[in-house]
């Protein structure tokens, strides 16, 4: 792994983590999901035609099919998440989904890329898997439906986060579509995909834009680009040493959680997080 893809991932692990604690701050919605989805389709446009227009990738019938499958998958991945953050907290549902995504991830590599774990790669996923445990787990028998629905949705989010790590791995690698272009694309077909949900809705896009148009604006911005980041290094690395380490954001998003959005468990989540970041960088020295 190069010192500029290790840093590429930082900084996208980072961003990561600070969208999240926006998404989570306004609630999570459908609504709130197709007005960012918008606004990161009209500020990306202008540099995804610079991107056409100087590199002028290749744009074929695979090159588009495989777009569209990440698309389906990163719709997948928005909808799961921001439904955990209408039922579960941000310190419970963010740890589940980065933790759970990359040991998925690495398990899909092993099975369809044919990659072989070392001792470290396992050792790794077990670290991650006591985590959740912790993270999981409540001090008495009688778990809220908050933190059974935060389990649930956390969990789903990860298997579409390691399914579109895969789908994205190829799509940048082997048909060379540009990251920027695969970012902006995936906005946009979310955001067409998400249209009529926000016509039959529209009383909640018109309140999610009154109340939350900082938030909707921040998530725009940042997530799109923390993932253009993080697809210019997966196009040089491979997805099992890049998709463990962004997971360090997990830290940041249960440290938001615990203090800024004062959430309950803040101890033993942050407790937990810190074991599933050990894993994942213990799978990324794998």
């Amino acid at each position: 792994m190069s010192t500029l893809a290790f840093a590429l991932v930082l900084v996208s692990a980072s961003l990561h983590a600070t969208w999240n604690y926006f998404a989570k701050r306004a609630g999570g919605d459908t609504a709130f999901v197709w007005i960012f989805s918008v606004i990161a389709t009209l500020l990306y446009l202008p540099l995804a035609i610079g991107i056409v227009v100087v590199q002028k990738p290749q744009l074929g019938t695979s090159e588009l099919m495989a777009l569209a499958g990440t698309c389906l998958l990163h719709i997948l991945y928005y909808l799961f998440l921001n439904w955990g953050y209408q039922v579960g907290d941000l310190s419970l549902v963010y740890p589940i989904a980065r933790g759970v995504g990359p040991m998925l991830a690495g398990i899909g590599a092993i099975l369809v890329l044919e990659e072989r774990p070392t001792v470290l790669v396992i050792a790794g996923m077990v670290l991650i898997s006591l985590g959740v445990i912790i993270l999981t787990s409540t001090p008495n028998k009688n778990r809220t439906g908050s933190v059974r629905g935060g389990v649930i949705y956390g969990l789903l989010t990860a298997v579409s986060i390691a399914a579109y790590t895969l789908q994205d791995k190829q799509v940048v690698s082997f048909f060379l579509v540009p990251p920027l272009i695969l970012t902006w694309a995936s906005n946009v077909v979310r955001a067409v995909a998400l249209a009529p949900h926000a016509v039959r809705h529209w009383d909640r896009v018109k309140f999610n834009w009154h109340q939350h148009k900082r938030e909707a604006f921040a998530v725009g911005i940042i997530d799109s680009l923390s993932y253009i980041l993080f697809l210019i290094a997966l196009s040089t690395s491979d997805v099992t040493h890049l998709s463990p380490l962004r997971q360090t954001s997990i830290l940041i998003g249960a440290f938001l959680g615990a203090r800024l959005l004062s959430e309950e468990g803040g101890r033993r989540r942050i407790v937990a997080a810190l074991v599933m970041m050990a894993g994942v960088i213990v799978l990324a020295l794998g």
